[in-house]
């Protein structure tokens, strides 16, 4: 406490880099607040900040994923927004001075303080982004932004997890003011406190009423209508959290405030404890952080960029890769057959790029610089001088054996060569290369633009600087990197083969097209696996099973049958339907209309009498239990 009674709380929970909401966290908290509620008479005001490069770093993570009983987590949830209620009912002002990145829980604390001022630093992130991580704001996140912003602007910020900048919030009035360094922050905060001695929050004085509701409604009806909906069709109630979010919020904004944190605290526990919470915070949190920290990469090799690098295949993927690299400033020669080939691929990739120019989504000046990174050519001779060369043709060995062996001469000194196979093993692959030890895998995913991840396969001879300098490569260009060991199909071709392939047994068994393709996205899948195959090629995938059947022959191994492969077979060898860019596969694209299923298609897998009842494909408790909790909230 200062000499003019402004008590200042300041968060530094020992041993951890950030503060998170741990339970030494809730134990300190609760211990100060019933000390200022004892000195309460001395007290004119507070502030609470951290020592920290952060503010709070949000909810204990790895609490949350030990958490297996609802009711426990429910009883702590409760308890850590009493001590916040007690001190937001103080009956003294009380500021968040935010000197740093304030999010989920870290918002939460903010948000129940009567004023908030935060440093207006580039790096300075604030909002709720739980969602992102399956769960929802359980420490009155929901309740307390619904009664700022109205339900319906908050919602869009809740279901989305949108992070801001300070200044964002300030536009959003969910801060009183930024400032420019800690000094002036905590001036400000003091500022405050002393020009408003009779603070309390908007909710706990007479005659509040939530932005944008009416005495029938706590939102406009239009609102209240469609956005439950247009939430079931988004995501097809396979993301619980998102339901949860809602349900909580409009619930919520229909009782009054304590009741209505009662309603948030039940849902986040719901959420919590289910698997699917559990399974997006280890992959989207801890794995991710994992790879953030480099762990997959081998230790003691030096960090590597790359200036220039070379890509052979002007396809889609060639183009995707070249296209992504030029973009972050790195020399592409891209090499095809013929100049004309190469040529138009550059083509193809600034007419995506004018698309992004147009949408405001890229400067003219950015498409440009990239573009003058883009060499096409024949020659191999031009690529002289890569640090990197990545193939990208067909999945053919003896092709990829060809085109290894005529530009891995060009490498420069210390350099390495890629493979970007979906499926074929990489020691195999690596035979074709004068040096196995500078060869290795990197798998992209298409439209390569757009799809983050890269796997990185790690041959038999494959050495650690390589496998060091390929995963730089991958953080270089703004890419997600994997690493895998070899096999055929490596990880992400072997779980989309299992995708695929059941689509195809069910075809062939008689299960009509559009219920594989409606069941898959009521799986919670963004399309389905009829038109995947068709996006990825029909083609590709039996050449692949071609080139997979040779090598297994030649390993004196069975080729394993499935009858996936014969669907496939037919629609590339006998009814010419490659897929849609060799103008149609399972699904026709007529010009200037939506696709289609292929009228023909039914002609040629007749389906049977017996289908498998719709209800128990698309529907389950999950969507009958949020429809029931929007009728009752209309019902209100």
């Amino acid at each position: 406490m200062d000499d003019q009674g402004i008590v200042t709380l300041t968060m530094d929970m020992p041993g951890q880099a950030v503060n998170t909401m741990t339970q030494a966290f809730r134990d300190a908290y609760r211990e100060a607040v019933e000390r200022i509620e004892q000195e309460r008479q001395n007290i004119v005001g507070v502030v609470l900040t951290s020592n920290k490069p952060t503010f709070f770093g949000g909810g204990d993570l790895k609490g949350l994923l030990a958490a297996e009983d609802a009711a426990a987590l429910f009883a702590r949830a409760e308890a850590t927004k009493a001590t916040m209620r007690r001190l937001e009912k103080l009956g003294k002002p009380v500021v968040a001075a935010i000197n740093g990145a304030a999010l989920g829980g870290g918002f939460e604390l903010g948000l129940a303080c009567h004023a908030r001022f935060a440093i207006n630093d580039g790096s300075v992130q604030l909002g709720l982004p739980e969602t992102g991580l399956g769960l929802i704001p359980g420490a009155g996140g929901i309740v307390r932004l619904v009664r700022m912003l109205g339900l319906e602007a908050a919602m869009s910020l809740v279901l989305d997890g949108v992070v801001f900048s300070p200044e964002r919030a300030l536009e959003l009035k969910l801060l009183n003011g930024v400032a420019r360094d800690k000094d002036e922050l905590l001036a400000q905060a003091r500022r405050w406190i002393l020009d408003n001695p009779e603070a309390s929050q908007p909710w706990d004085r007479n005659g509040f009423r939530i932005p944008g509701s009416t005495p029938n409604a706590a939102a406009p009806l239009a609102w209240l209508r469609t956005a439950p909906m247009l939430l079931m069709k988004k995501h097809r109630s396979r993301y619980p959290a998102l339901e949860a979010a809602m349900s909580a919020a409009i619930e919520g904004a229909a009782v009054d405030f304590d009741t209505a944190c009662r309603i948030e605290s039940r849902y986040l526990a719901n959420v919590a404890i289910g698997g699917v919470a559990k399974n997006v915070i280890r992959t989207f949190f801890f794995q991710m952080n994992d790879i953030k920290a480099r762990k997959s990469r081998p230790e003691g090799v030096p960090d590597a960029s790359f200036e220039r690098i070379g890509v052979l295949g002007a396809g889609l993927m060639g183009r995707g890769i070249a296209q992504v690299a030029a973009q972050r400033g790195i020399s592409v020669v891209l090499k095809d057959v013929s100049r004309e080939q190469a040529e138009k691929a550059k083509s193809q990739i600034e007419s995506g790029l004018q698309k992004q120019v147009e949408k405001g989504r890229l400067s003219a000046d950015r498409m440009s610089a990239a573009l003058a990174l883009i060499k096409p050519t024949e020659n191999p001779s031009d690529l002289t001088g890569s640090e990197l060369i990545i193939e990208a043709v067909f999945e053919d060995r003896d092709l990829k054996r060809s085109v290894t062996q005529e530009a891995e001469p060009y490498l420069a000194r210390g350099g390495i060569f890629a493979s970007n196979t979906s499926t074929l093993p990489i020691t195999g692959l690596a035979q074709a290369s004068a040096n196995p030890a500078s060869y290795i895998g990197l798998h992209f995913f298409s439209p390569v633009d757009r799809m983050p991840l890269v796997e990185i396969i790690k041959g038999a001879m494959t050495s650690a600087e390589t496998l060091a300098r390929a995963y730089d490569f991958v953080r270089q260009i703004n890419k997600t990197p994997i690493v895998v060991n070899d096999s055929r199909g490596f990880f992400t071709s072997r779980v989309f083969g299992t995708f695929t392939r059941e689509a195809g047994a069910m075809l062939a068994e008689g299960v009509d097209p559009a219920a594989i393709e409606n069941a898959a996205i009521w799986a919670g899948m963004p399309v389905g696996p009829l038109a995947v195959m068709d996006e990825t090629s029909l083609t590709l995938a039996w050449t692949v099973r071609r080139q997979t059947v040779a090598d297994l022959q030649a390993e004196g191994k069975p080729a394993p049958a499935h009858p996936h492969w014969a669907v496939v077979d037919r629609m590339v060898n006998a009814l010419k339907r490659p897929g849609r860019a060799g103008g149609g596969g399972f699904y026709e694209y007529p010009a200037g209309g939506k696709k289609r299923i292929w009228p023909g298609l039914r002609d040629h897998f007749p389906p049977s009498s017996t289908q498998i009842p719709l209800e128990d494909a698309y529907f389950g408790d999950g969507e009958r239990r949020f429809q029931a909790i929007v009728s009752s909230c209309f019902a209100r």
